[in-house]
């Protein structure tokens, strides 16, 4: 089978985010082991000068949500950024794969010479699907989910680069 747009991206997308969700059940396994309110994961950062645990999470779901929604040229759904507690991370990754999962592969497949525009704070971009894909949401999103499996690792978190893969095919 040829490669799409949409193997390319929900599958990896769910795969990723399935993986996020065992780390959070890891996360608060240690902290319940350790005797520490798992809360405190939601502050965590590697630098002062970082966004905290939970904009991680949020953003790595953004990136998914949006990158779906534009090459399937239909609205993202909105997501508070509310959350402050573990079970609302899984919340909100949960809501994250059921959207993505709601879109039809028929409309993001064949998308790779779409023109997609990007809003930024310094102007919007325009680029093709395929470039959208792979030089913009694919390294954005695997930055936030590298991310978030670094903070809970610096924080003692059990983790192995066989949590961050997943269970092979």
């Amino acid at each position: 089978m040829a490669i799409t747009m949409h193997s390319a991206s929900v599958p990896v997308f769910v795969r990723m985010l399935g993986n996020v969700l065992q780390w959070l059940d890891k996360a608060e396994a240690h902290a319940q082991a350790k005797k520490f309110d798992a809360g405190v994961y939601l502050s965590a950062r590697l630098a002062p000068d970082m966004l905290p645990f939970v904009r991680q999470i949020q953003i790595a779901c953004d990136a998914v949500k949006f990158g779906v929604a534009r090459l399937a040229g239909v609205e993202a759904p909105k997501f508070e950024d509310n959350e402050a507690s573990i079970a609302d991370l899984r919340a909100r990754i949960r809501k994250t794969l059921d959207y993505i999962g709601s879109v039809p592969a028929a409309q993001i497949d064949g998308t790779d010479d779409k023109d997609i525009v990007v809003p930024r704070r310094d102007g919007s971009m325009t680029l093709k699907g395929e470039a959208y894909l792979k030089q913009f949401v694919l390294p954005n999103f695997f930055f936030h989910v590298t991310t978030t499996y670094a903070l809970l690792r610096h924080n003692g978190v059990d983790l192995g680069k066989s949590d961050f893969l997943g269970p092979l095919p």
